[in-house]
């Protein structure tokens, strides 16, 4: 069993003097209530429901790193759905709806009072099996955060994260794929109102700002791969009790059916924005657990777009064939390709890995955790 608390370390490695944490969860040993942690880096704060929404907090959880170079060490309980949110050169507003339920910054409401701050996060789960923590690109990127996960046995486990200059690295080739494509993988660059680069939003978070963006993008690709598969035998392997199950499409009637020992699953064509959110259409979880093992698997495949080149079986075992094609996710593509170790989480289901075929995701996890070290700015 991990211990009751653990320390996390935060370095500030930007130009900024002025940075800023914020640790927010669900209190595990408080009842799963929600959790931030306050400016002095030590004093938990379970927020109480406010009678009206959008109410400020009570407490300061703004938690100052100090000038370049310097560190600051806080402690934390066991959370769920843990994040460390940054910020720099200014805090960032969180606010409290009854319940209470914890309003969280956005990058897709322009009024939002965050929406012109630079800011990033990651995410973490700490319990009494192990601390797990990875940084996220499922929406946005911003500017570079790496993790170090040390072990009670000295071990260091690490994600690197992006380069200093990586933001304005994957901005320069999503302007450069527009250009071959006609796409507007440059739509989703975001400048402050200075004109400087801010962040760069997901696909699937740009779509939420332009509905029309990447309309009809993936359907090309679609359609090669329900015509494919219609004359031959898909195979996902659900890493679970379901074991292997197969596949195949029927053009007729658009729909893709998986057989099992149980009842089969079958899925329309998805569209482009079912893809990049992977959580509409046919891959909208539900009650049945063997289209819950599919979806992830189904959904990276799309993303990744190996279902024309990995030998008829998914997850795909070759990394080299993942964004191939003209046609695919070339915001994740990029991500991966600038990321100092190749790994992040660039999609929501970017954990999906072959098994035995190593961590797309970038994730440090142990269950005899001893400090996490957090580094605002890159290595």
């Amino acid at each position: 069993m991990t211990p009751e608390t653990l320390e996390i370390e935060i370095t500030n490695h930007t130009a900024s003097p002025t940075v800023y944490a914020t640790i927010t969860g669900l209190a595990i040993d408080h009842s799963n209530a929600w959790f931030l942690l306050q400016s002095d880096g030590k004093t938990p704060y379970f927020p109480c429901s406010p009678s009206k929404i959008l109410q400020p907090l009570s407490e300061n959880c703004a938690i100052p790193l100090g000038e370049p170079g310097k560190s600051i060490t806080v402690t934390i309980p066991r959370i769920a759905g843990g994040r460390i949110y940054l910020s720099i050169d200014k805090p960032l507003v969180f606010l409290l709806n009854p319940g209470p339920a914890l309003v969280e910054p956005s990058v897709t409401n322009p009024t939002d009072k965050n929406y012109d701050t630079n800011w990033g996060f990651m995410e973490f789960t700490y319990n009494s099996d192990q601390l797990y923590a990875n940084i996220s690109y499922v929406d946005f990127v911003a500017f570079p955060i790496a993790l170090t996960l040390v072990t009670s046995t000295g071990e260091e486990k690490k994600v690197l994260g992006l380069p200093k200059d990586g933001l304005q690295t994957i901005a320069q080739g999503l302007g450069e794929q527009s250009g071959k494509d006609g796409q507007g993988w440059k739509d989703l660059v975001v400048n402050d109102k200075e004109g400087k680069l801010l962040r760069i939003l997901s696909p699937n978070q740009g779509i939420v700002l332009n509905r029309s963006l990447f309309n009809g993008y993936f359907e090309s690709y679609i359609d090669e791969v329900w015509n494919h598969f219609s004359s031959q035998e898909l195979k996902i392997d659900t890493q679970c009790a379901f074991g292997m199950v197969t596949g195949t499409a029927c053009t007729s009637t658009s729909t893709f059916t998986f057989n099992s020992s149980q009842k089969p699953e079958s899925f329309k064509k998805p569209t482009t924005a079912d893809i990049f959110n992977a959580s509409s259409g046919p891959f909208q979880t539900g009650p049945s657990p063997l289209r819950n093992a599919i979806i992830p698997r189904l959904n990276a495949a799309f993303n990744r777009t190996v279902l024309l080149n990995c030998d008829c079986e998914i997850p795909a075992r070759n990394r080299g064939a993942f964004y191939e094609r003209e046609v695919t996710n070339h915001y994740a593509r990029l991500v991966h390709e600038v990321n100092i170790d190749g790994k992040g989480y660039a999609h929501p289901y970017d954990d999906v890995a072959a098994s035995g075929g190593g961590d797309h995701s970038g994730f440090v996890n142990d269950g005899a955790p001893k400090k996490l070290i957090v580094i605002v700015g890159g290595q």
